[in-house]
């Protein structure tokens, strides 16, 4: 099932994410995803740039796709220009992408409150641009195009305000609606009641909601992004938990399986980070019971 069709039906939808393969064989990757077809609706590819060294994502996207996956391709929008992006886009479209998931390129990176601001704020302008003109068959500069194109869109809100939700994020979320938006995606939830007065809060206008969940398999993970990317992200009974097990994988498991239980009934799906562990990723769905 497409995931355009799992949203349309109101399926609780399931993605996950992979990295762009750089020092390994790209069926390496393939096999590790095997072990999960027909469980996830998608599979998301970061653009992604290490030491210098520039991941194809668009070629993972198609590999994917190869290999029985729906691909969503995730981009910036924030340092690209009208025509960059576009050329983006279309290389995209070409290989077969039918998804596409936008952030800026301070996605993850959050300290002050501007920082976090900038989470989800998307250049809607440049972005509505360029989708308006390939939708209807034409270049930024007016030029025809082979065909028309157009994507599943996605697009992400920083949903760890709580109650205490600003008005721009309110406004951002309206105008991603006005160009098109398929589902919004969460930053990382750990605290599920913190979440739930998040989606009281705002009105995501009929949007479907997919809750980021990141799989935590130690406690020092969980401090990390307490230290280096939030204060506060991960509850402090989630690292106790993780650091007091005998069993790290079984507390693991456990921990995103209550995570799952609760959102289940919030929200419209999740889309898991495995942060590299997409082998033990079957293990965190049949804990979960999803599919």
């Amino acid at each position: 099932m497409k995931l355009k069709e799992a949203l349309e039906k109101k399926r609780f939808v399931v993605t996950s994410e992979v990295q762009t393969p750089v020092d390994e064989e790209p069926q390496a990757l393939i096999k590790r995803l095997e072990l999960v077809r027909g469980r996830v609706d998608g599979v998301t590819v970061p653009e992604m740039e290490i030491e210098g060294i520039v991941g194809d994502s668009i070629k993972t996207c198609d590999l994917l796709k190869k290999n029985r996956f729906e691909s969503i391709y995730q981009t910036t929008t924030r340092d690209k220009s009208r025509p960059q992006l576009q050329k983006d886009l279309l290389l995209a479209h070409e290989t077969g992408v039918e998804n596409l998931l936008v952030f800026t390129e301070d996605y993850r990176i959050t300290g002050d409150s501007l920082q976090e601001m900038m989470f989800f704020h998307v250049d809607s302008g440049k972005l509505s641009s360029v989708l308006e003109h390939m939708r209807e068959g034409q270049t930024v500069d007016g030029k025809e195009l082979p065909k028309k194109a157009e994507f599943v869109l996605g697009s992400g809100v920083e949903s760890g305000w709580g109650k205490n939700v600003p008005d721009l994020e309110m406004k951002e979320m309206e105008e991603m609606t006005r160009i098109g938006t398929g589902y919004f995606l969460s930053t990382p939830v750990f605290d599920v009641e913190r979440f739930e007065k998040f989606l009281k809060q705002v009105n995501t206008f009929g949007i479907p909601v997919i809750a980021e969940v990141m799989i935590l398999r130690t406690a020092g993970m969980a401090q990390f992004l307490n230290r280096h990317f939030k204060s506060g992200l991960v509850p402090d009974w989630i690292i106790r938990k993780l650091a007091s097990a005998p069993d790290k994988q079984k507390a693991s498991i456990e921990v995103f399986a209550d995570t799952i239980k609760g959102l289940k009934d919030l929200c419209q799906g999740v889309h898991i980070i495995t942060i590299g562990g997409e082998e033990k990723l079957r293990h965190y769905l049949d804990a979960a019971k999803l599919r």
